[in-house]
């Protein structure tokens, strides 16, 4: 997305004289559309409280390009020509959840109508300001949102929200089957908005295709998608006719189109939007045609791709102009009336900018990063006995125990991924659970990562604690963006008033046998890990497993975390360390009071020559090649990070401390390593370089078949690394 970084383009200011012209003139554009207000059932009064927010919203943007110009706002994409939202904003209630697209300023300020104690006007010019003051993101974006007025803020919304905005949908629904309780209402209905060229990418056709999927399927799904199509996307036309073709007999969905340049076809489209998605429980598609105005931002200079005589035609069709024109040919406003609104409104908002700008700013990284962690709840869990089965086990089975004993003991958990029901996963990892909890806890989505990951978002706004299975970790790639631009960054643009805590679990890492290729063995963890607030987790034996994964719906449900768990593949059915039969990397289920906390580091031997540090399938070739090296461990002691982003560096460099060499086996590539950052971490507390040694995987793709080990750490390679150094010390 552009961002605005020049002065200010003179559009803006022509567009203001070309409505003083028309208001002087007294002549105003109508749209063929033009009912009585008795006919749409609206009011003299109601009519004009949305002109005026009409009018609230342009004299912002106006207002934002003048400060822009004289530094002082510094993100100046605008809401000019989509105006007409301001009236599905009055056809829902204020606690109907919207996730609104960046132009629908006058959708917010009518909203705050509806609730008392509202200030738009001062909230987003704070907001343009970057102040700390500004009462949704606290100066760290402009952002349309708020708490009181349940919209939460999106950032450059490129369709990355609908997802969640179905999840969302259809979490109400849940609620209702769970017995009540949530965020919202369950008789709420969920709007999400975003643009025509938003409507082409894969995210937004990822969702829209959920949506009617789970619709055609009877789910209900009170869901509003609003496409606010003005004709282009930065510089790239819409094809003419393209989005309703695209939608008009779309299964599953019922299209909606209303003209957004006339406040009463708006009105009379959203009005039947609201009764088909609240109480028919299904999707809309409401498409509204506008236009937009004054670029696509601030720095935008759209004389360089538009003709002059295109400009004028978009400008003439300003919306303001053909609201003005219903109210004065319905006898609600004089023209005196209209010039007087506009005045006193952009006088207000001239006023209030010069007292925002002067509002106190973020001084320090500290400031900036508080809302990275969500503040913590009060957690949900409630008695359950559940009983384990004594006899050591598995990772897989340890891990199905568990899933069965959070399931019920959090009520409000909800289980969804790939397979995950009827089949019990691709590795039996969830077996019996649908069967016991029922499919709607248990969900069989569609086979689609990014609305898995929206699905589980959504589900998180409204209350409840998502438990979601990626399949594979390769196949996170193509929907790693709900993590890093939605779900971890959501309480940092929030202020942390808004959280989506969820716990998924992914089947990952290398050593696979039998199966194959770098689609199912996948080493490459470093887009997890410079995900600011993301913990991940990866145990290396069953116990361990049972403990982070209790740990982590902990921290979901009590700290509103985003919990990533990798399950090694390979070790999900071991049994044996050493030879077949001996049953050594079998567990008991340590019971449902045990909890692995962030940072906590496991430890096997006691010996000072040499630290192993590993985590994952690490550790259990570390143990084999201590088995032959030093079964006592006496020299040797192996650290289990258990951990591998939140890392407790004090903790390893205690772990470490007396040892004469330490020697980092690490599973994934070479570059952008875990490797790196434990290397870094003790050099920092005075382990010299000398001292330090890394073993990992190659930085290539991982083969198939007898070659599929090649390029990853081995039990060979641990042993002849730690003779070395073992002979060294």
């Amino acid at each position: 997305m552009a961002t605005s970084s020049s002065s200010s383009s003179p559009e803006p200011l022509l567009q203001e004289q070309r409505f003083l012209d028309a208001l002087d003139r007294d002549r105003w554009p109508s749209t063929e559309r033009c009912r009585s207000l008795d006919e749409v059932a609206l009011t003299p009064e109601a009519l004009t409280e949305l002109f005026e927010s009409q009018l609230m919203s342009r004299h912002l943007d106006l207002q934002a390009r003048r400060l822009q110009a004289r530094g002082e706002a510094f993100y100046t994409i605008g809401s000019a020509g989509h105006e007409g939202n301001a009236a599905i904003a009055r056809a829902l209630r204020p606690t109907d959840p919207a996730f609104l697209h960046y132009r629908d300023a006058a959708f917010l300020i009518e909203r705050s109508r509806q609730v008392a104690g509202q200030t738009p006007l001062w909230d987003l010019l704070l907001s343009f300001a970057a102040s700390r003051d500004d009462p949704i993101s606290g100066g760290r974006h402009k952002v349309l949102g708020s708490k009181a007025l349940n919209v939460p803020p999106q950032t450059s919304t490129i369709a990355s929200h609908l997802p969640k905005a179905v999840g969302a949908a259809h979490s109400l629904g849940l609620w209702r089957r769970l017995g009540g309780g949530g965020e919202w209402p369950m008789d709420s209905l969920v709007l999400c908005s975003f643009g025509d060229a938003s409507f082409n990418h894969s995210t937004a056709q990822g969702a829209l295709n959920a949506a009617a999927w789970a619709a055609y399927q009877g789910a209900p799904l009170p869901l509003v998608m609003v496409c606010e199509d003005n004709g282009i996307g930065i510089s790239t036309p819409t094809p003419t006719g393209w989005i309703e073709a695209s939608m008009r007999a779309r299964p599953g969905f019922h299209y909606l189109a209303c003209d957004g340049l006339d406040l009463l076809d708006t009105w009379r489209a959203a009005r039947e939007a609201e009764v088909i998605a609240r109480l028919r429980k299904q999707p809309v598609f409401l498409h509204m045609r506008c236009v937009r105005l004054f670029g696509h931002a601030g720095s935008d200079a759209q004389q360089a791709y538009l003709s002059a005589s295109r400009i004028a035609a978009e400008e003439a069709r300003d919306p303001l102009l053909f609201s003005a024109g219903l109210l004065r040919r319905h006898g609600v406003l004089s023209r005196d009336e209209i010039a007087g609104r506009y005045r006193r409104i952009g006088e207000e908002v001239a006023e209030l900018a010069e007292e925002a700008i002067r509002r106190p700013k973020l001084e320090s990284a500290r400031e900036v990063m508080a809302s990275i962690v969500p503040p913590r709840r009060p957690g949900r869990r409630q008695p359950a006995r559940v009983e384990g089965e004594v006899a050591p086990g598995t990772m897989a089975k340890l891990i199905n125990q568990t899933l069965q004993r959070l399931m019920a003991s959090h009520h409000h958990l909800v289980m969804a991924g790939e397979d995950i029901g009827r089949k019990g996963g691709v590795y039996g990892v969830t077996q019996r659970l649908q069967a016991q909890f029922g499919p709607h806890r248990v969900i069989d989505t569609l086979l689609d990562e990014q609305s898995i990951l929206g699905l589980g978002i959504g589900l998180a706004h409204n209350g409840l604690v998502p438990l979601l299975e990626i399949q594979f970790l390769a196949y996170l790639h193509n929907a790693e963006d709900q993590l890093r631009g939605e779900a971890a960054t959501l309480s940092f643009f929030s202020d942390g008033q808004y959280t989506n805590p969820m716990v998924i679990r992914i089947a990952g890492l290398g050593y696979q046998k039998g199966f194959g290729g770098h689609f199912h063995n996948d080493n490459a963890i470093a887009v997890l890990r410079d995900i600011p607030g993301l913990l991940v987790a990866c145990p290396s034996n069953a116990a361990d497993a049972v403990g982070l994964l209790q740990e982590a719906v902990r921290l979901a449900d009590e700290a509103q975390r985003v919990v990533v768990i990798i399950e090694p593949i390979a070790l999900y059915h071991t049994r044996d360390l050493l030879e077949g039969g001996d049953d050594l990397w079998c567990c008991p289920d340590p019971g449902p009071e045990h909890r692995l906390s962030p940072g906590e580091p496991g430890q096997w031997g006691e010996g000072d020559d040499l630290a192993i540090v590993t985590y994952g399938n690490g550790v259990y070739l570390a143990r084999q090649a201590a088995a032959e090296l030093d079964p006592a461990g006496q020299r040797l002691r192996i650290v289990d990070l258990r951990w591998l982003t939140g890392i407790d560096h004090d903790a390893v460099y205690r772990a470490v401390a007396g040892c004469t060499q330490v020697l980092i086996v690490d599973e994934c590539r070479r570059s952008g390593s875990l490797s790196e950052e434990l290397i870094t971490g003790l050099m920092e507390r005075g382990v010299a370089g000398e001292c330090l040694t890394r073993l990992t995987a190659e930085d290539s793709f991982i083969s198939l078949g007898p070659a599929s080990t090649l390029t990853l750490p081995s039990r060979a390679q641990i042993v002849e690394r730690a003779r070395a150094l073992l002979a060294g010390a």
